[in-house]
């Protein structure tokens, strides 16, 4: 079973949808029994138990992913050990689960995995909804990338 956790700030936008996205492309891949998928934030404090933001699961649900279920909780320190991956979506928030995690996990900036230029994905909470379609691009990018790596390193090509 390989572990992947998503990290950003509050878990109720792009760590969520992260997650979301990244389950749905495992399950169209038919590896998803192979993965354990989980997000949470660095300042999930703010929003523990809450589902993802409304204007999230609506970016979401018009591609065909419910992430309704979902509820934010703050990163642990348990999670280094417990996940293979930690995937970041900015800087800060890397910088953070690198101070927090000192070993264990492989912590990476999530667009690592993707082809394009960005390096972040921008937080789109004080935006309209093209930046929610902009962060879901990114995001559905870079988790076609992880797969592909998950699959090379962990579950036989």
């Amino acid at each position: 079973m390989v572990r992947i956790l998503f990290v950003c700030m509050g878990n109720i936008c792009r760590s969520p949808v992260a997650q979301g996205v990244f389950e749905n492309v495992a399950r169209r891949e038919g590896v998803a029994d192979q993965l354990h998928v989980d997000s949470a934030g660095t300042h999930g404090f703010y929003h523990a138990g809450e589902p993802p933001d409304p204007r999230a699961q609506e970016s979401v649900l018009a591609r065909g992913i419910d992430i309704s279920g979902q509820r934010a909780r703050l990163l642990e320190p348990d999670d280094c050990k417990h996940f293979d991956y930690i995937l970041t979506m900015d800087e800060e928030n890397y910088r953070t689960v690198a101070r927090l995690c000192d070993g264990g996990a492989e912590i990476r900036p999530f667009l690592d995995y993707a082809p394009g230029p960005e390096t972040e994905v921008p937080d789109p909470y004080y935006g309209g909804p093209a930046g929610f379609q902009r962060a879901l691009d990114l995001i559905e990018e870079a988790s076609e990338g992880l797969l592909r790596e998950i699959r090379e390193r962990h579950l036989g090509g």
